[in-house]
């Protein structure tokens, strides 16, 4: 069961709202006819924020990283993409703690990024008349859950809401399952966790709670937006694993699955030599120093990249 309550004001710190704000007005001349009610960059200013992008981009600009490539991140594990990310500035790109649904299950795709912030009443009315005169409908999180497609992975901004900011109940969730084929992200909640545990899809949320949405205002879509201590931009490569998430620029996933593919290698070669009996963990880790295991391991790898 899923629905939008009437707005409802809650206490938020007020640094965490000035600093929310000012991306709030920021972003203030960045509209987009699909989403007049809320802040979103323009197809030029996703472009130039997100210019370092090699792959095609969606229609408004979002990067579209290949569905290939997406293909080789299922392989990597979150120890995989640290090691490379740190290494070119990125080092604000994971975040841990959450509730994971089905941690068995990695999560990869595209970032679709929504930004909810606690309601204030003079500027929701606004952004809520805006919306409706536009033909979007009344509730504020089937407008994002209903422009995803197939490899988007939505990724919201609830501040850590979870009573009072369920973003979906199960119905809502079966949609989002529907569009995506992935799963989702939610500094949030989730309500009718009975329903959605059955779906067959990743998913990070903060709590569960039987309250519906209510308190909060849809802010921000496709901006860049703040998940615990990550920054999140539209068109990251979402990965998570039964660790956390990894928010991964498009221009970094290469280097990431071409450095996984020799930890591999080298993780196979060493877990095999270990199981043998005849070394210890430092004969082999985290690398031989031994000249013959070293020609061991050069001679392993150049027989398996060369496959």
């Amino acid at each position: 069961m899923d629905r939008f309550a009437p707005v409802t004001r809650v206490p938020y710190a007020y640094m965490a709202m000035r600093a929310a704000l000012h991306v709030f007005f920021a972003l203030a001349l960045a509209g987009s006819s699909a989403f007049p009610q809320v802040f979103t960059f323009t197809r030029d200013q996703m472009i130039e924020y997100t210019s370092a992008n090699p792959y095609g981009r969606f229609p408004d600009g979002r990067p579209n990283v290949p569905d290939a490539v997406l293909e080789k991140v299922k392989g990597l594990s979150v120890e995989e993409v640290w090691a490379v990310l740190p290494e070119f500035g990125y080092r604000n790109q994971y975040e841990g703690n959450w509730v994971i649904l089905h941690p068995e299950r990695k999560l990869v795709g595209r970032a679709v990024t929504a930004q909810f912030m606690p309601a204030r009443p003079d500027v929701e009315h606004v952004a809520e008349a805006k919306a409706v005169s536009g033909g979007h409908g009344r509730n504020a999180n089937q407008r994002v859950i209903d422009m995803l497609q197939n490899g988007d992975v939505v990724v919201v901004d609830m501040f850590g809401k979870v009573e009072d900011g369920t973003f979906v109940g199960d119905n809502l969730a079966t949609a989002i399952y529907a569009a995506t084929k992935t799963g989702m992200v939610i500094d949030g909640g989730v309500r009718d966790l009975e329903g959605i545990v059955p779906l067959d899809m990743a998913s990070y949320i903060r709590g569960a709670h039987p309250t519906p949405i209510r308190g909060v205002m849809l802010t921000g879509v496709n901006i860049p937006i703040r998940i615990g201590a990550a920054t999140v931009m539209p068109g990251d490569v979402v990965f998570g694993d039964r660790e956390g998430v990894y928010f991964i620029p498009p221009e970094l996933v290469g280097k990431v699955v071409e450095r996984a593919e020799e930890t591999h290698i080298h993780d196979e070669w060493t877990k095999a030599k270990l199981l043998t009996g005849k070394y210890k963990s430092s004969d082999l880790y985290p690398r031989p120093h031994d000249p013959a295991l070293i020609k061991d391991y050069e001679d392993y790898k150049r027989s398996k990249l060369g496959q």
